[in-house]
C-alpha cells in the first residue's frame, strides 16, 4: 500500500468538486418542473431536492460499482488518468451549464475518464462492451422511454380529470408534486452521487488503498453525497430554466406525470446498475408531457439544441479528458498546468455568466428573444 500522496489528494477533491458541478447542473432534473407550475419555491424546491440527495446516496451503491471496476481496467488506471478525465467533465459540466443545456453530467464523467484512459493506457483498458451496455444503449433508450411514458401518464391525467374544475385539478396536482418531485431528487441520489463515489474508489484502488473489485468505503459515500447535496441547494437556475420554462409551457398535470415518469426510471436503472443520465430521462419526461397535453407548444429548437449537446457530450469530454491527461502525464508541472487552466475556465465560465444572470428571482422567466429564435408548434 502506498502512502498518502499530493496527488491522491488533488484527485479527491477535484472528484468532489466534479460533484459539487453535478449537484447544480443537474437540480433541474428534479426541481424544474415544480419550480415552473408553483408547486414549490425556488428556494424550498433546492433546499429539498439537496437533502434528499444525500439520503438517495446511501441508498445503493451498484452504480458505484459499475463505475469503479465496470468500464476500465482499473489495474491499468493511474491517478492523473483519473484526474485529467475529472478536469474534462467539470469543464463540459460548466461550458453546458453557462447555455442553460441540460447535458449529462454522467456522460460528461464517463467520455472525460475514457478519453484519459485510453490516452494514457490504451484502448485495451476500456472495457467497451461494457460501455455499450452500460452507458449507450441506456442512453439512447432510457429518455425514448421517459418520453413515450410521460406521453401516456399525461393524456390519463387530463383524461381523468377533465371534468373537474381547472383550478381543483391544478391544486390537487401541485400538492401532488411536493411529493413526486421529492422522489426524483431521491432517485437522482441513488444514482448520479454513486459516479463520484465510483472515481474516487477507483483512485484508491489504483494506490493500493483498496483491493481490486472493492465498494466504496462508508467515508466515499458520505462526502460524495454532501457534495452533489451541496451543489443541488446552490441551484443551477440557468437549466431550471430551460427544462421548466424552454421546452413546453408546463401545467401541474404534466409536472407530476413528468416527475413519476422520470423516478420510475431512474429507480429502476439503479437496481440494475445502469448508470444512465437521469438528465436525459426527465429531459425525456418533460418533453413527453408536452406532447400528452392537447394544445400544449413544444419548443423544437430548444429540443434540438439539448439533443446536439447530448449527441456532443461524450466525445467532447473525451477530447478534453484525453488532453488533458498527455499534458498532465509530462510530470507535476503538467498537472500544475491542467489544473491551472481548468480554474481559469471555470473563473471564465463564471464571469461569463454574470452578464446575463439567473436566479431563484427569475427563473421562471424566458426572455422574448429565446422564444422567437427557438420558436414553437403546438401539439
Amino acid at each position: 500500500m502506498e502512502s498518502i500522496s499530493f496527488l491522491l489528494i488533488a484527485v479527491i477533491l477535484t472528484a468532489l468538486a466534479f460533484d459539487f458541478t453535478n449537484g447544480f447542473h443537474d437540480t433541474a432534473n428534479s426541481m424544474a418542473t415544480s419550480i415552473a407550475t408553483g408547486a414549490l419555491k425556488p428556494r424550498v424546491a433546492v433546499a429539498v431536492a439537496g437533502a434528499l440527495n444525500l439520503a438517495g446516496a446511501f441508498l445503493s451503491t451498484k452504480v458505484a460499482s459499475t463505475i469503479s471496476n465496470g468500464l476500465v481496467n482499473d489495474s491499468k488506471v493511474s491517478l492523473v488518468m483519473i484526474f485529467a478525465g475529472l478536469v474534462g467533465a467539470i469543464l463540459w459540466n460548466l461550458a453546458t451549464w453557462l447555455f442553460g443545456m441540460p447535458s449529462s453530467s454522467s456522460h460528461a464523467l464517463f467520455g472525460g475518464l475514457i478519453g484519459a484512459v485510453w490516452v494514457g493506457a490504451g484502448g485495451s483498458a476500456i472495457h467497451f462492451t461494457q460501455v455499450m451496455e452500460k452507458i449507450v444503449i441506456p442512453a439512447v433508450a432510457s429518455p425514448i422511454l421517459a418520453c413515450a411514458v410521460a406521453v401516456a401518464a399525461t393524456y390519463l391525467a387530463y383524461k381523468i380529470t377533465q371534468r373537474t374544475a381547472k383550478r381543483k385539478v391544478n391544486r390537487g396536482f401541485r400538492a401532488g408534486q411536493i411529493g413526486s418531485a421529492s422522489l426524483v431528487a431521491l432517485a437522482h441520489g441513488t444514482n448520479d452521487a454513486q459516479k463520484t463515489m465510483g472515481v474516487i474508489t477507483l483512485a484508491l484502488i489504483s494506490t493500493g488503498f483498496l483491493a481490486h473489485g472493492s465498494e466504496p468505503p462508508w467515508w466515499v459515500v458520505l462526502t460524495a453525497g454532501l457534495a452533489i447535496s451541496l451543489g443541488t441547494y446552490v441551484g443551477g437556475w440557468r437549466i431550471i430554466r430551460t427544462m421548466g420554462k424552454g421546452l413546453t409551457d408546463i401545467q401541474a398535470p404534466q409536472g407530476f406525470a413528468a416527475e413519476t415518469t422520470s423516478t420510475a426510471v431512474i429507480l429502476s436503472s439503479s437496481h440494475l446498475g445502469f448508470a444512465l443520465s437521469t438528465t436525459q430521462v426527465c429531459t425525456g419526461g418533460i418533453l413527453g408531457s408536452g406532447l400528452g397535453r392537447k394544445l400544449a407548444r413544444v419548443r423544437w429548437g430548444i429540443a434540438g439544441r439539448i439533443a446536439v449537446s447530448w449527441v456532443l457530450t461524450l466525445p467532447a469530454a473525451a477530447a478534453t479528458g484525453g488532453v488533458s491527461a498527455w499534458v498532465a502525464d509530462q510530470g507535476d508541472l503538467g498537472v500544475a498546468l491542467v489544473a491551472g487552466v481548468a480554474v481559469a475556465a471555470a473563473a471564465g465560465f463564471y464571469v461569463l455568466s454574470r452578464r446575463r444572470p439567473v436566479n431563484a428571482d427569475n427563473v421562471n422567466e424566458v426572455p422574448p428573444r429565446e422564444r422567437q429564435l427557438t420558436g414553437s408548434s403546438t401539439v
